[in-house]
């Protein structure tokens, strides 16, 4: 257990950081400023949910999710690293990497001009080395206000370069997924994984009738949700990527997680920020890189 009274003496900040015990069982930082409100679980750095003031949330937690110590709750935006999706080589391997089930550290906190920001912090140990036999260092930051930003940093430690793959798998709250469409990928070729990995090239928006499972190539710097339900538009701005995932596992496959919910694919969808596919990342000895993103709300024309 983290002692959570020596980090809010360390890095609470009176009315506006608290670091607690969420309703979900997860030890987290609570954010609330005068123009947003976060969450951030310790394990994983996984901002669970972000919601600029009078707006409802913007990042969606299953209200079925549940904490375990090692596992990701089903929602938020968990950190992929250092590889995206099932090992390339081992799929004994765990998915997504090991960075989202691990306690991280707390580096810093404190306010900036466009909210509050908290920067946590990961170093691989031996137990993730046998998995991955690299050496590195890795910082999420994260600012919340009107705005979320998070950027994700690699710094290589070790003499030989080093390759990843990653993503910040955010899910996003829709009001109803037949009335929401991802605008700003027409004409980018995509990978389509519920069909075996065939290659297409995506017409038009992206909408949702049925399973989703996409990375997309040759992405642009920014996408656009538009969720007709909520009346809003969810921009998201890219640094770091030239891929991105969409998807949702609709209904037969979102019932067997056990902790989407009866109806939770219909209310969440994942616009996922990511060096994915072809998109691999190298970082020389020394050398570091970030991925980052920053979300922004907007009424729907």
């Amino acid at each position: 257990m983290t002692d959570l009274a020596s980090l809010n003496e360390r890095f609470g900040i009176d009315g506006e950081l608290i670091f607690a015990v969420g309703h979900h069982g997860a030890e987290v930082a609570r954010v609330t400023n005068r123009t947003g409100m976060a969450e951030i679980a310790l394990q994983g750095a996984q901002v669970l949910t972000w919601a600029p003031v009078g707006q409802p949330a913007v990042v969606w937690l299953s209200p079925a999710a549940k904490f375990a110590a090692g596992k990701s709750l089903r929602g938020g935006a968990p950190v992929c690293w250092p590889w995206f999706g099932p090992h390339p080589d081992d799929p004994a391997k765990p998915g997504h990497g090991f960075a989202r089930n691990l306690d991280w550290q707390v580096v810093s906190a404190g306010r900036v001009s466009d909210g509050t920001r908290l920067v946590l912090g990961l170093t691989p140990g031996p137990a993730q080395q046998a998995l991955w036999p690299y050496e590195a260092e890795l910082e999420l930051a994260v600012t919340v206000g009107e705005k979320l930003l998070m950027e994700l940093s690699t710094r290589n430690t070790g003499t030989i370069p080093l390759s990843i793959t990653q993503a910040l798998h955010t899910y996003f709250h829709v009001g109803d997924i037949a009335a929401a469409r991802v605008e700003g990928l027409d004409g980018c070729e995509y990978i389509d994984k519920v069909d075996g990995g065939a290659r297409r090239r995506q017409s038009g928006a992206v909408k949702v009738e049925g399973e989703v499972d996409r990375i997309y190539l040759g992405c642009p710097g920014e996408t656009v949700i538009v969720d007709d339900a909520l009346r809003r538009c969810i921009r998201i701005g890219n640094r770091g990527s030239r891929s991105c995932v969409v998807w949702n596992p609709w209904a037969e496959k979102g019932a067997k997680f056990g902790d989407m919910g009866d109806d939770g694919y219909r209310r969440m969808l994942c616009v996922e920020t990511t060096n994915a596919g072809d998109d691999v990342v190298t970082i020389a000895s020394g050398k570091s890189f970030t991925l980052a993103t920053e979300y922004s709300v907007e009424k729907a024309s």
